[in-house]
């Protein structure tokens, strides 16, 4: 039996969260887009993760109108079933893609400064973005099945429905929603880590841009676990929860008692685009050559470039995502 709920609370909490995050997501992806395809050259391996990275945040903006358009209407879909499947895939695909992507570029921070003389550091564009199209594969191949999700309801689009009996679809659905988040969470805090305790352990440690570096680095990561574990652990007690219900035998109960979590799960969600929004103000703050360009694109001002000395060329070293 799927559970619908009248999503009060949702109606009055997520448009303007979601219109907020559309339009800074929007502004934030596209210039940083725009950035890479015409002024960031010459491109190197990183910056094939960086752009693939711009373009999963930006896909999955661009699916939020539809989405603050269903709760403004009272969660009612408007669009058609093919519509909302496809949307709800790329919402799927895209922030299992930003994750990933992310999962990349820290594994590649972390080779580049734990070991700089490793060949894998000298990969070319062209392998980068063959292991680019290797990662949207995988991506892919795991929420593809979003097209055959079940709704039963031709005004409801909702792809984390709430099911007292078992669904292999829908229980793949939602397990790749915390495998999506940690195999990431643990490489990246793994990498941030082995990072900052390989600096300490160097004098660069000591010099005031490298505090400042090792102090980003664990923001990058900190944010990344705001922004994805409060609706993992909400999707942790609503299958939790559903598993004791189902077993009772006022199967009628199940729906009800599951409104608030369902409610929070929803809202906490909304984070998880939050990433995607703040992901720009990373590239900004982390590689000198964006925030130079962004800069100069924008009209701001801009120091005197000088040659690096040491420790800044250390520190771009290992701020660059």
């Amino acid at each position: 039996m799927l559970c619908y709920f009248n999503g009060t609370v949702l109606i009055n909490v997520l448009p303007t969260i979601l219109m907020t995050e559309i339009v800074l997501g929007i502004t934030g992806n596209g210039l940083a887009l725009w950035i890479f395809c015409f002024h960031m050259r010459p491109w190197k391996s990183s910056t094939v993760l960086l752009f693939n990275l711009a373009v999963a945040d930006f896909l999955l903006i661009l699916a939020l109108p539809f989405r603050a358009s269903y709760y403004i209407s009272g969660i009612k879909w408007m669009f058609g079933d093919t519509l909302c499947k496809t949307c709800l895939f790329m919402l799927a695909m895209n922030r299992s893609g930003s994750t990933f992507f992310l999962m990349a570029i820290a594994a590649d921070r972390f080779m580049r400064v734990v070991y700089p003389h490793h060949p894998i550091n000298t990969l070319s564009v062209f392998k980068a973005t063959c292991g680019a199209l290797v990662l949207w594969l995988v991506t892919i191949s795991m929420t593809v099945h979003v097209f055959n999700l079940a709704t039963n309801n031709t005004t409801y689009c909702e792809s984390f429905m709430i099911d007292s009996e078992p669904h292999r679809n829908l229980n793949w659905h939602k397990f790749e929603f915390l495998l999506s988040f940690i195999i990431p969470l643990l490489v990246i805090f793994y990498c941030t880590v082995l990072i900052i305790n390989h600096l300490r352990m160097s004098r660069l440690a000591r010099h005031a841009t490298i505090k400042k570096t090792l102090c980003f680095l664990s923001i990058v990561a900190v944010l990344f676990f705001v922004c994805f574990l409060p609706s993992n652990i909400m999707q942790v007690l609503i299958w939790i929860k559903t598993h004791k219900l189902a077993s009772s035998p006022l199967v009628s109960e199940v729906c009800p008692a599951l409104e608030d979590l369902s409610n929070a799960f929803y809202i906490t969600v909304s984070l998880t685009y939050l990433n995607s929004v703040l992901d720009p103000v990373v590239y900004y703050f982390s590689s000198p050559a964006f925030s130079r360009i962004c800069r100069k694109i924008l009209n701001l001002h801009q120091e005197s470039i000088t040659e690096s000395t040491p420790r800044e060329a250390a520190s771009q070293s290992i701020s660059q995502l």
